[in-house]
């Protein structure tokens, strides 16, 4: 009787393709460009339509940089540098954070479903967000919130972590399982802080802001989202080549000469350092880092040294788009950001799961 064949592990992304440097550049082009059609896109369109014409006119007017003289009103002017600029610089921002950290935790830990909002980091940094407005904290001065959201993401992805990690394995169930249950926790904790607050105008903004969104943000709130951004995407293109060897697998990255538990510490605190300040930014906005990576690595491939700045870009364009449509589809009123991502998240979330599903059948049967 022949003994069956091994299985092979289908939960860690891997490369899909391996395209030139042409391809490459060519992607990453069209992606430049898509992002300043969207910028363009988000400062146009409001309940006051402004033409892109004038959009440009405005912005180069203000970097010093404008031709001829104004044709738009000071109204104008102010509602495309004051009121929609900062929000679309934010969005713009946090979708390519998201991006690249979701990019940056489904190799770590070999798992396409891993996910800042899916594994709880989201809920973890919101919850020491929340804590901080609820209970007055200022020990760190103005950078309290953004520390507090920043040791909270870090408690939740290393008990998610340690949870769902049996035997020296992680499996997709057990992960996203662990994932969902520490979330549950966290929300409910956070819920019942809302309840029992004594600031009843602070909790109910603070419960539309855990919904996730980019309205009231001012140029004062783009300097921390930003750095942590540089810093992320920076130290995470010097650790590329890392990260590629993780995806082989842990004994495979070891004989390669890479220290696997020291990497994944180091890590994990830069990314919830990067999770924690976007959360503290615009609130906790799901599935970004969940869809992004894998329509990234279907254009360039696996290699991160393309993926990375890739999801960056991809992630930033997406999130633009959706708060365009979040405060169009149903005007006035506006839709929470994390609620339209969520929808389109959803169903790719199931998607992926019967995916991988199908993979586990197909490696049993081989």
């Amino acid at each position: 009787m022949t003994a069956p064949a091994p299985r092979t592990p289908t939960t860690a992304p891997g490369p899909v393709r391996h395209p030139g440097r042409t391809g490459l550049a060519a992607t990453v082009a069209v992606l430049v460009v898509l992002l300043l059609a969207s910028l363009t896109a988000g400062l146009a369109i409001g309940s006051v339509r402004v033409p892109p014409g004038q959009v440009w006119g405005i912005v180069t007017h203000a970097l010093g940089a404008g031709w001829g003289a104004p044709d738009w009103t000071r109204a104008r002017e102010t509602i495309v540098l004051d009121v929609r600029a900062p929000r679309v610089v934010l969005g713009a921002v946090t979708g390519a954070g998201l991006a690249v950290v979701g990019t940056a935790l489904q190799a770590l830990v070999r798992n396409p479903l891993a996910e800042p909002y899916l594994l709880g980091v989201s809920s973890g940094a919101s919850l020491g967000a929340v804590s901080v407005i609820v209970f007055g904290i200022s020990v760190f001065g103005a950078a309290s919130l953004p520390v507090s959201a920043f040791a909270g993401a870090l408690g939740a992805l290393v008990l998610v972590y340690a949870t769902a990690r049996t035997g020296g394995r992680i499996t997709s169930v057990r992960l996203v399982l662990s994932g969902v249950a520490i979330a549950a926790v966290l929300t409910a904790v956070l819920n019942l802080l809302l309840l029992t607050s004594d600031r009843g105008n602070e909790a109910r903004a603070v419960l539309a802001w855990t919904l996730g969104g980019l309205g009231g943000v001012d140029w004062g709130t783009l300097a921390l989202p930003s750095a942590a951004l540089l810093v992320g995407v920076g130290v995470l293109m010097t650790q590329a080549r890392n990260l590629n060897l993780l995806l082989a697998g842990e004994e495979a990255a070891t004989t390669m000469g890479l220290d696997v538990a020291r990497f994944r510490a180091r890590m994990f605190v830069l990314l919830s350092l990067v999770t924690g300040v976007l959360v503290a930014a615009a609130g906790p906005i799901g599935f970004v880092g969940l869809m992004l990576p894998h329509v990234v690595r279907l254009l360039v491939g696996g290699d991160h040294r393309r993926v990375l700045p890739t999801a960056a870009l991809g992630g930033a364009v997406f999130l633009v788009w959706a708060d365009i449509a979040a405060r169009t589809i149903a005007a006035p009123m506006e839709i929470p950001v994390g609620v339209l991502t969520a929808l389109c998240g959803g169903p790719f979330f199931l998607w992926l799961l019967r995916r991988d599903a199908r993979r586990h059948r197909e490696g049993g049967a081989a």
